[in-house]
């Protein structure tokens, strides 16, 4: 059932024993999951995006009608509003990678987050889960990592029992980090180093995914800043050096110059989708595993798997033949 509402949009009406999540950033790598796992606990999904048509994947998620795509922009505070309305639980995973316009970190990741979560304070929102990242740091010459800070601080001014997930590099199938690297050793000749020493603490998605689910379960999650990292730390040099052995693709590791780096990333953000940024090259030689200053993953049960356990069956693709020549006919 729907209802319009005095500016003649249309929102979905539920009974009074029925349990609504709005969940922003749905459609993403890290939301599809949250959505599977919110629709099988029961609640209506409301997925709130600035492309409802690319959310058509998730209606089997769930049974018909349960997972609604609604047309809402983080900026936009009369959507906040309309997409909170009646809803139990709200999960922000809104972020982006670069900025496509100027002031794009400040205004999806730093001001946005607070308006989530004015909104929904507004509308009486039982839970909110705000999924941030590790390194955030309001001192950050990152704008990335900056804008992160400024998105948890403005979340827990308006929505103080918020809890605040801030993940290592996130993994899985359809992630943009070992898939990424794995394509370019499937392209080039050589593997270029960047940060060859830099450290990261790879998470796998659906562990986020529980995580992200624990917090608006538990009590003892309101209010509480959680680092979420997998079972061990590798450079990225190890990250590499994995990738070329499950693709068992042999090629020389080669470290690139900083300042060539530099240059080729002033070239690269201009284009529409860059393979690497000035920022990123900023983020690329800091550390990015959890600090042992605030609780993880074991605080919340869960047990976290590793990339060993998981990645090659997903980078078998990348193989010479696409891992066909894996399997034994029979």
């Amino acid at each position: 059932m729907f209802r319009a509402t005095a500016d003649g949009v249309r929102v979905m009406q539920v009974g009074r024993n029925r349990r609504v999540a709005t969940v922003f950033g749905g459609a993403g790598f890290i939301g599809r999951y949250v959505v599977q796992r919110l629709a099988a606990q029961g609640y209506v999904v409301r997925v709130a995006t600035r492309d409802p048509a690319g959310t058509r994947f998730l209606t089997t998620q769930g049974r018909v009608g349960q997972i609604v795509p609604l047309a809402v922009s983080v900026t936009d505070a009369p959507a906040l509003a309309r997409a909170l309305e009646g809803a139990d639980v709200a999960v922000n995973l809104v972020g982006i990678l670069y900025e496509r316009r100027p002031g794009d970190f400040r205004r999806i990741q730093g001001e946005a987050p607070g308006l989530v979560a004015q909104a929904a304070a507004a509308a009486g929102v039982r839970r909110m889960v705000h999924v941030s990242a590790i390194g955030a740091d309001a001192g950050s010459e990152s704008l990335y990592a900056s804008s992160k800070a400024q998105g948890e601080a403005a979340v827990l001014a308006a929505f103080p029992k918020a809890t605040i997930l801030r993940p290592s590099v996130v993994f899985g199938p359809e992630d943009q980090f070992f898939n990424r690297f794995a394509s370019m050793a499937q392209m080039l000749p050589f593997m270029p180093v960047v940060s060859g020493g830099s450290r990261f603490q790879p998470v796998y998605v659906g562990d986020v995914a529980d995580a992200v689910m624990a917090a608006l379960e538990q009590d003892a999650a309101q209010g509480v800043t959680y680092e979420l990292g997998g079972p061990r730390a590798m450079t990225m040099r190890e990250v590499l050096r994995f990738i070329l052995d499950t693709t068992r693709r042999r090629r020389r590791m080669v470290e690139m110059p900083m300042g060539f780096m530099r240059f080729q990333a002033r070239l690269l953000e201009k284009l529409p989708n860059p393979a690497l940024t000035s920022d990123q090259l900023l983020l690329l030689g800091k550390d990015n595993v959890v600090s042992g200053q605030h609780p993880g993953l074991d605080a919340l049960g869960i047990e976290p798997k590793s990339v060993e356990s998981l990645v090659p069956a997903y980078l078998r693709r990348y193989r010479v033949g696409g891992g066909r020549r894996d399997f034994t006919a029979v």
